[in-house]
């Protein structure tokens, strides 16, 4: 190691090796981090952040990249830092932690901590000096310091309470009840109150997607038809793909919006959020048909393709940077009038200022002539504006757009993360399969498949399991294990049995059981229930600090809770082996959460589609053969859309007789239709088949009829 490097030289993780030049003296986590502590009776000051995070990047700027600061760390503290992204069972303890000490979350996450790890104060974003109504970190480090000197008894009962508060903080204790199909209905109307009539969303700035809500809108309005869910779901995708937080020239969704319309946001964007984002719109298609709807889909993937995708060995990347540096924010995705006009001739310009309200005051505090692109007048509006013909307009506007495309294409790109994380890419898999599915896109389906198999051959592994991190973004980072978590395991069960199901090869749904079955050995609570985050049987030594405390991860946040996953991954394994043990599992689990789920709402999205997995009957629908009738079957199939409501492809009519999950190998091999090699469709119902079908119509009526079933 250089002298001019600190220990983070040797991690692997995109962020820690950015700060391995400061003059920190900084530790990774782990042992040696916290025995130096014990050692030398100091507190530990940890770091938590990501390398997508503006905050995290200047406050390294203006405090850890300052020798005095550097100093006063170095002498008093021992330095941890650490990647939330690789390391989210860390994070998850201890922003619980400083939300209860402070009221605040989110990063950079400031903690520090007893030599044993437990928290006793923190916060998030320090400045270098008193403002923003913080006191200086400076201040801060020099307080802590003193008090843990000095008043070391009051410190360490601090931090002993901190610990407790952890080890209770999910709230399942005490919330264990009888599941009943009731609370899917509780938690749609509970979204209803809160929604925002005339921005879309819920509640006020700022605002997130909550994705998972919305899809249990979507499966709650599919069924019921029931209007006020529809305007709250059609309003809120609408409104947040005509807003700044969409991306109108890239396509793809930035994490979240500062403010109610979702116009300004922060710019990073996650692979989490446009996975689940596209099942969103993919699936609101499906039930409403919307043009619009199909190209946001398609513009989500266009984007991914691009920026976020190993094209060539399978995966997709972690996240795209906000920022260039650190003088700007959102810069590279932001115009002034001046900007626009440099490559637009005036008609382009006069059309798409008024399309994007591009105008000489922007909506950018930090530097006011930058604007963000929103719809703010649609293309009728503009030709009335203009005094031209829409057709003219469209064009304007069409050619407009390629050229400030092009025109940014010619700005530094912000960083973009290439670390591949075992539980996203499955999500992305997932979202890639059912646009697929839904839109017909033989592409998608490849690239999915092939990034499937890439988690399949790169991080699983029969004795260790499922490693959270497949490949690290720096190609000089040495290769490590890294433990899976609940969530890597139930969503990589669930984009293997969405493999299964477009493609008929048996070998993904055997993926998925294995998969399942080392889930429920690695992190069921035998006891109480449910799934812990983090596998029980670790050695002692690797729960370092708060992670000796047992979490039952039940809200969305902001990915898919990683127990409803748990549940809905084992669910679908029962509709396809019949095997009790998998359901009694899943309503196991969901029980544990039953009597604390109505006050999480949205929050807990992600139960309310595990409940409506249980509450209702699951539904199959087994398309045979390969010609053009099976081709118009597989779409009538799929046209619907419900969570209960899976498509199975079989192609090859004679491998498929002994080549079948236990619940469809006891029907479908005996169809006549499969002896004469016709294309039909079955549709199954909690086991029980219909005769087979051959008309799409029929097909698709029939469809509807077993998933409005209650």
């Amino acid at each position: 190691m250089s002298e001019a490097n600190n220990a983070l030289s040797h991690a692997s993780s995109a962020y820690l090796r950015s700060a391995m030049h400061q003059p920190i003296q900084w530790n990774e986590w782990g042992e040696d981090a916290f025995a130096a502590a014990q050692r030398e009776n100091k507190p530990i000051l940890l770091d938590i952040g990501a390398v997508w995070c503006h905050w995290c990047h200047v406050m390294d700027r203006e405090s850890y990249e300052s020798g005095e600061i550097a100093g006063i760390i170095n002498r008093e503290f021992i330095a941890v830092k650490v990647d939330r992204d690789e390391r989210p069972d860390v994070d998850s303890r201890y922003q619980l932690a400083v939300s209860a000490i402070s009221g605040t979350g989110g990063w950079p996450l400031t903690v520090f901590l007893t030599p044993e790890g437990k928290p006793f104060y923190g916060g998030t974003y320090f400045p270098p000096d008193d403002r923003y109504g913080r006191p200086s970190f400076k201040k801060i480090l020099l307080a802590i310091s003193e008090a843990y000197r000095d008043r070391r008894v009051e410190v360490l009962k601090s931090a002993d309470e901190s610990m407790n508060m952890l080890s209770n903080a999910e709230g399942y204790g005490g919330h264990h009840a009888d599941f009943s199909p009731r609370i899917v209905g509780v938690m749609v109307q509970s979204a209803l109150p809160i929604f925002d009539d005339k921005h879309g969303g819920f509640g006020g700035a700022p605002k997130f997607p909550h994705s998972s809500a919305i899809d249990l809108l979507i499966d709650w309005y599919a069924r019921t038809r029931e209007e006020r869910v529809a305007t709250v779901i059609t309003t809120t995708l609408t409104k947040m793909a005509n807003g700044g937080v969409y991306d109108q020239l890239g396509g793809g969704f930035h994490r979240y919006s500062v403010d109610e319309r979702w116009i300004v946001p922060h710019f990073e964007k996650m692979s989490y959020d446009n996975s689940e984002l596209l099942k969103n719109y993919v699936h609101a298609y499906q039930v409403f048909g919307y043009d619009f709807y199909k190209r946001i889909a398609g513009d989500i993937v266009r984007w991914m393709d691009e920026w976020l995708t190993d094209q060539q060995r399978g995966g997709f990347y972690a996240s795209q940077d906000a920022d260039i540096n650190l003088d700007d924010d959102g810069d590279y995705f932001t115009w002034t009038v001046d900007e626009a006009k440099a490559v637009l001739s005036p008609d382009e310009f006069q059309a798409i200022a008024l399309h994007y309200d591009i105008a000489e005051v922007g909506e950018m505090h930090h530097n006011p002539v930058k604007n963000v692109l929103w719809v703010s007048k649609l293309a009728d509006e503009v030709s009335s504006r203009m005094g031209r013909d829409i057709t003219d307009v469209l064009e304007f506007l069409a050619i407009a757009r390629a050229k400030l495309s092009a025109a940014r294409a010619q700005r530094p790109t912000p960083f973009i993360d290439k670390t591949i994380y075992a539980n996203w890419n499955a999500l992305c898999v997932s979202a890639y399969l059912h646009y697929a599915r839904a839109l017909a896109r033989p592409d998608a389906r490849q690239f999915a498949l092939r990034s499937l198999d890439r988690i399949l051959a790169e991080a699983w592994d029969k004795e260790r399991g499922l490693s959270h991190v497949i490949a690290y973004s720096d190609p000089n980072a040495g290769k490590r294990f890294v433990r899976g978590l609940l969530d890597d395991y139930a969503y990589t069960a669930i984009a293997c049995l969405d493999a299964f199901e477009i493609t008929g090869d048996l070998s993904y749904f055997r993926f998925a059981q294995h998969i399942s079955d080392q889930m429920i050995t690695r992190f069921a609570d035998p006891t109480s229930g449910g799934f812990f985050d983090t596998e029980p049987p670790l050695e002692e030594r690797l729960k370092l600090g708060a992670l000796s405390a047992r979490r039952k991860p039940f809200q969305d946040a902001p990915t898919p809770a990683g127990n409803p996953c748990a549940a809905i991954a084992l669910l679908r394994l029962h509709a396809y082996t019949n095997d009790a043990r998998y359901r009694e599992k899943a309503e196991e689990t969901l029980e544990v959460f039953a009597g604390a789920a109505e006050q999480f709402g949205i929050y807990a999205g992600t139960y309310g589609l595990a409940a409506s997995w249980l509450s209702r009957p699951h539904t199959q629908v087994i398309v045979v053969g390969e010609d053009e009738k099976a081709e118009a079957l597989l779409k009538a199939a799929s046209a619907p859309y419900a969570v209960n409501l899976s498509v199975v492809h079989l192609t090859d009519s004679e491998a498929v007789v002994d080549n079948l999950p236990p619940a469809l190998a006891e029907t479908i091999p005996n169809l006549p239709a499969l002896k004469a090699k016709k294309s039909v469709a079955v549709v199954c119902t909690n086991f029980t088949c219909r005769p087979p079908i051959d008309d799409p119509e029929e097909l698709t009526k029939a469809v509807r009829e077993a998933i409005a079933a209650k």
